[in-house]
């Protein structure tokens, strides 16, 4: 089995193809818990209120984003040792045990507090899985497009990534169909954890006939001697080499603050925010969760061609520009709407914002580092910087509600989106000044 960089324009399409439907399985698996956590919250945690159920379940939600830092590093030096396929081969096998330990763990009153425990180790699995698939397919996919689309290229790991989620949607509005409120609640949430992993084995299969990407192939190649001095041998020289360029690293930070909060705001929260807040079921809610994140979709590719040809910068204004202004009115409009139409639009509109984030936040990050810290320099920042923002997200939007006072958590989302923004403002077009080859 030939696993060397492609060379051919074919070639390379097929590798890109295979990175991509990996990704929208992880990315699948990952969001089925937020989608199915309407059900299955009584079930782990049957006492209290149903904003209660969720805040535990949300709670860990956020638990798994803390691993994605863990995650990030050690598949992100995995992968700049070893290669980007190699890594993407392992966190889709972590991905597919946790969805197993998910589907099979029995509830509550069954076995008592093993039942929320079990969840919890499946979730730090799995949120080690998807800390290094971030970073090393962000990698993968920007190192395997030329320069010329590698904006467009770039975007499908969030075409996939909310690919993943919509297709969360698609089952949960299948199964609603299917199966009545009782069976959703007592077992049916269990068919999307093992829908997804069986999907794995089949994402596995193409991710181990997918090529190495040229810029990894290059530096493995050179010679010894260049080797040891760029190339990290292990995590703690990984990390020294990666604390060489904090510059790239705090823009990652910044880059990455507004934006996953102002993502999962308006995402995988809005759908709950739907039911809990705006007042829709929750079969409502899902229908125009699946249908804006279908239209959200197709902004990515959109924007990150437009960024190939006016630069990255201007894209990213758009969306910290957007948001900063826009997320208090749009979240206050959202919460009094009856009109699932009026709902759907609201969203739309402020994933097309957001979308300057999404589309093009992959390409902007691999194209601040070197080849051999590639990598663990996009995961690692970004994924310490997502779990603590958009990991918490779901959380502080619940404990605001809980309390009294939601409207605190619309102006903490806006106040990250200034952050972002200001970093948008003061750094250079990555695109113009790439650490990437143009090949």
């Amino acid at each position: 089995m030939n696993t060397s960089a492609p060379d051919k324009p074919v070639s390379r399409l097929r590798s890109i193809i295979s990175g991509s439907i990996g990704n929208l399985v992880e990315w699948y698996d990952w969001y089925a818990y937020s989608a199915f956590a309407l059900y299955f919250a009584p079930i782990f945690f049957p006492k209290g209120s149903a904003t209660a159920q969720l805040l535990n379940t949300a709670a860990i939600f956020a638990v798994g984003f803390l691993m994605r830092p863990l995650g990030a590093w050690l598949l992100g030096a995995y992968a700049d040792k070893h290669g980007r396929r190699a890594a993407l081969l392992l966190s889709v096998q972590l991905m597919a045990g946790g969805s197993l330990l998910i589907a099979g763990t029995p509830g509550y009153a069954t076995i008592g507090l093993a039942a929320p425990a079990l969840l919890l180790i499946a979730r730090l699995v799995q949120g080690i899985s998807v800390g290094g698939e971030y970073g090393t397919s962000a990698t993968y996919l920007s190192e395997m497009a030329g320069a010329r689309h590698r904006g467009f290229w770039s975007s499908f790991q969030y075409v996939t990534l909310m690919g993943g989620q919509l297709l969360a949607l698609v089952v949960q509005l299948g199964l609603q169909q299917l199966l009545s409120a009782q069976q959703m609640s007592e077992w049916g949430w269990r068919v999307p954890f093992v829908l997804g992993a069986v999907a794995a084995i089949g994402a596995l299969y193409l991710r181990t006939h997918m090529g190495e990407t040229a810029a990894f192939e290059e530096q493995r190649n050179a010679p010894a001697r260049s080797a040891e001095a760029t190339a990290p041998s292990s995590r703690q020289s990984g990390f020294r080499v990666l604390l060489q360029h904090p510059k790239a690293v705090f823009t990652v930070v910044g880059l990455t603050l507004g934006g996953t909060l102002a993502f999962y705001t308006f995402t995988t929260y809005a759908q709950k925010f739907l039911v809990n807040t705006s007042g829709f079921s929750k079969e409502e809610s899902t229908l125009i969760s699946f249908g804006v994140m279908a239209v959200a979709l197709l902004f990515q590719p959109l924007l990150g061609a437009v960024s190939d040809k006016i630069g990255r910068r201007p894209v990213l204004l758009m969306f910290g520009i957007g948001a900063s202004l826009g997320t208090v009115p749009l979240l206050r409009l959202l919460a009094t709407t009856h009109s699932a139409g009026t709902a759907a639009l609201l969203l739309i509109g402020a994933l097309f914002v957001v979308g300057g984030y999404t589309s093009i936040n992959a390409v902007v990050k691999a194209e601040l580092f070197p080849t051999e810290i590639r990598a663990l320099g996009v995961g690692l920042p970004y994924a310490l910087t997502v779990a603590i923002f958009g990991g918490t997200a779901e959380y502080v939007a619940l404990s605001s509600k809980e309390r009294g006072v939601e409207e605190w958590y619309y102006w903490y989302v806006t106040g990250c989106c200034v952050l972002s923004l200001l970093v948008y403002w003061r750094m250079g077009d990555t695109q113009r000044n790439s650490r990437m080859a143009p090949e």
